[in-house]
């Protein structure tokens, strides 16, 4: 259905749904860019989250997902079968018609992960944050899967009802299987996706790239997404502006869970941190709580608490007796190719994207065991210069020579 209503409409939707964050919400975040205002946000959306449990989210859709701006009935707005120029193809009665079973649209709605639930592993609380979860048509939902949003080509495998795409990617640098919404949802689902990587940002690390190199998330809190995902995101909210079914979900939102998308209360937010080129100088803190363990004759083993960053630590360099041994990613290591007998003094220096190294970690003392004889070792070698001289019979021998006593048995010179 068009778009058209009137001011009563509109703003009794947004009251009888909502409830406004207090107007102190975003203090803090004059005058910060870049990482510095994710970090900002991060912490504001965190702050005061109150965590729900999945089944709550048909709860929340009550008032969340309701439809008072296009059809204006309160059924379900489904972003993957709303039609915002005509009537609908189909319609859902919230409460009544949840999935359930479905073999095509229009069977039963249910709860869409705009990042799919199989790249944190169904953990909470994202896994019922609505924030960034739809509720959508099922089968539409079952189609998109867990592939990233992007643009598709020219010829799609999949089109819904309304227009919703899945195929081969057409966004610059990316040539995987996506899923593309309707014109009208586009600034929506990025919104929702600059949500989640700014209030996970600092688990984004443990997250899984199900689809492997090219998946939407990144793996450290800046900027959270792959490259082209940012590219094609940032695209879709210039081009499809906040509207006020977005800020009417925002604010009941905050009303069930008690935090908002700051997205959507601020569009500017994006380019401000996003848009800006930032020089990450930053250092890393020093790792902590260095220990060695486990010695052999040639090896010693390390852990140790990890460091942080305003970004991310992607390696840690091992060092013993100040030589740079290994790098490792994780927080231990097994030092080789060392000699027996012999104490080492290890330490840790992180490192973060941009090259930026940490100060060193604490040393810690690590002692390899004694080696063991044979192998390649040598314990003398004999030219028998020194074997006493004997007639043709055999005897026992007995010589010394290069300070060792030698025995031969049953022997002749």
């Amino acid at each position: 259905m068009k778009r058209i209503l009137s001011f009563f409409l509109l703003s009794s939707a947004i009251i009888l749904t909502s409830a406004q964050a207090p107007p102190t919400y975003y203090d803090g975040t004059a005058g910060l860019t870049g990482i510095a205002l994710k970090n900002k946000l991060s912490q504001i959306i965190t702050d005061g989250h109150q965590a729900k449990a999945y089944n709550g989210l048909w709860t929340a859709y009550q008032t969340t997902d309701r439809d008072y701006f296009y059809e204006n009935d309160g059924s379900v707005l489904d972003i993957y079968s709303e039609n915002p120029t005509g009537s609908d193809p189909y319609t859902y009665t919230i409460g009544t018609n949840q999935c359930g079973q479905y073999s095509a649209e229009g069977n039963c709605y249910n709860r869409e992960h705009i990042v799919p639930q199989s790249l944190f592993n169904e953990a909470s609380p994202m896994v019922a944050d609505v924030n960034f979860i739809r509720a959508t048509d099922g089968k539409v939902n079952g189609m998109r899967s867990n592939y990233p949003f992007g643009k598709v080509g020219l010829s799609p495998s999949f089109t819904s009802q309304n227009g919703s795409k899945l195929g081969t990617s057409a966004s610059a640098g990316y040539g995987g299987t996506v899923f593309e919404p309707i014109d009208e949802f586009k600034g929506d689902v990025a919104r929702m996706i600059f949500y989640f990587v700014t209030r996970y940002q600092s688990q984004l690390a443990s997250f899984t790239n199900a689809n492997g190199t090219g998946d939407m998330l990144g793996t450290t809190a800046f900027p959270g997404l792959q490259t082209w995902e940012l590219n094609q995101l940032r695209a879709w909210h210039a081009t499809d502006p906040v509207s006020p079914a977005e800020i009417s979900r925002n604010n009941a939102t905050y009303e069930y869970q008690k935090n908002k998308n700051p997205f959507i209360d601020h569009p500017e937010f994006v380019e401000l941190i996003w848009g800006t080129q930032v020089v990450d100088t930053q250092a890393p803190t020093a790792a902590t709580n260095l220990i060695t363990q486990n010695p052999t004759s040639n090896t010693i083993s390390l852990s140790w608490t990890a460091a942080t960053d305003n970004i991310g630590v992607i390696a840690y360099d091992v060092y013993a007796n100040g030589v740079l041994k290994t790098t490792v990613s994780g927080t231990t290591a097994t030092v080789q190719g060392l000699t027996p007998s012999t104490t080492y003094t290890f330490y840790v220096i992180a490192k973060d994207a941009s090259g930026n190294a940490s100060p060193q970690s604490n040393s810690a003392d690590g002692t390899t065991l004694a080696g063991q004889p044979g192998g390649n070792t040598s314990c003398g070698t004999e030219n028998f210069d020194s074997i006493p001289a004997s007639d043709s019979g055999y005897t026992t021998r007995t010589w010394t020579n290069n300070n060792i006593t030698w025995t031969a048995t049953d022997a002749r010179n």
